[in-house]
């Protein structure tokens, strides 16, 4: 059968997926939110690999179909995929399990144990962390520890002044530390992760700050900035990618004035120094420590 409803990106090999399907996933900019969603007819799941998060979205997808609504929940073996048939049984609802290109493929019925169904969707729902002393969410980049890079990165930020963007902005521990500074007029905080983008909203509480759901690679140019702040990601669709990161470093040069500064911090065998003297007039190590590397580029 082809699915309407889609979270994530399935295989089309091993999911039937309609051209006009709806998305469900909050890394998907745009796509429309699955606890706020009613009486789907199907839905198709590609299931996050993160055991609470995987668990809390397919309590979501079960809550949200019609009674008896197909749900096909799939993931690759070595990402979750092994865990699906328990997860469901744990929230009262049998599957039929099969195997195919490296991935665990699920059919089950919409229903299940309310009760269970709840819980698993608390579990899995935005908490206030003592530790972090930050609003955080299992799913979401660092959820639930300090990014040791990002915390690198923070020690080292200049007091910057002027219009900034925050690319990859997080939980929005970078954005705090940038807006320390009164010299600071706007920032922008922009994230692929619908989840983060709330979080950072709770985080951040500064009527200088504005936070955007968006692709970076995709964001409308905004008017010249002096400084841009990143910690890039170099995992795409689960996969290693400089490629990523090099998409923001061109798009950190695209946004930037004329002498704007660029500052971020990266993995310390990604070979992004060549990139950033591509795109800028100057670039200088800042600082190394536990893997990571601190880098300054001048437009």
């Amino acid at each position: 059968m082809f699915f309407d409803n889609v979270f994530g990106a399935p295989p089309p090999e091993l999911a039937q997926v309609s051209d006009s399907s709806r998305q469900f996933s909050p890394l998907c900019p745009g796509a429309h939110r699955l606890d706020e969603s009613e009486a789907l007819d199907n839905l198709a799941m590609l299931a996050p690999p993160g055991a609470i998060e995987r668990r809390a979205v397919l309590a979501l997808a079960l809550r949200a179909l019609k009674p008896g609504a197909p749900l096909l929940a799939l993931a690759p073996k070595d990402k979750g995929g092994g865990r699906i048939v328990s997860d469901l049984a744990d929230l009262g609802c049998a599957c039929v399990e099969s195997a195919k290109r490296h991935h665990r493929i699920c059919v089950a019925q919409a229903g299940g144990d309310r009760q269970s169904i709840e819980a698993a969707i608390r579990a899995g729902a935005p908490r206030l962390s003592e530790t972090l002393g930050l609003w955080t969410q299992p799913g979401v980049f660092s959820w639930d520890r300090i990014d040791p890079g990002a915390a690198l990165l923070a020690d080292h930020l200049p007091e910057f002044s002027g219009r900034g963007a925050d690319l990859g902005c997080g939980l929005g521990l970078l954005a705090r530390r940038i807006l320390r500074s009164p010299r600071v007029k706007t920032l922008v905080m922009v994230d692929i992760d619908r989840r983060a983008v709330d979080l950072c909203a709770r985080n951040v509480e500064d009527s200088r700050a504005k936070c955007v759901w968006e692709d970076v690679r995709r964001l409308r140019k905004p008017e010249p900035l002096d400084f841009v702040v990143m910690n890039p990601p170099f995992h795409d669709a689960g996969h290693e990618s400089k490629g990523l990161g090099i998409a923001f470093i061109a798009r950190a040069a695209e946004f930037l004035r004329p002498g704007g500064v660029c500052w971020l911090v990266a993995n310390r065998h990604l070979p992004y120094e060549a990139a950033l003297e591509e795109k800028f007039r100057s670039v200088a190590p800042v600082a190394e420590a536990a893997g990571f590397k601190v880098i300054e580029a001048v437009k």
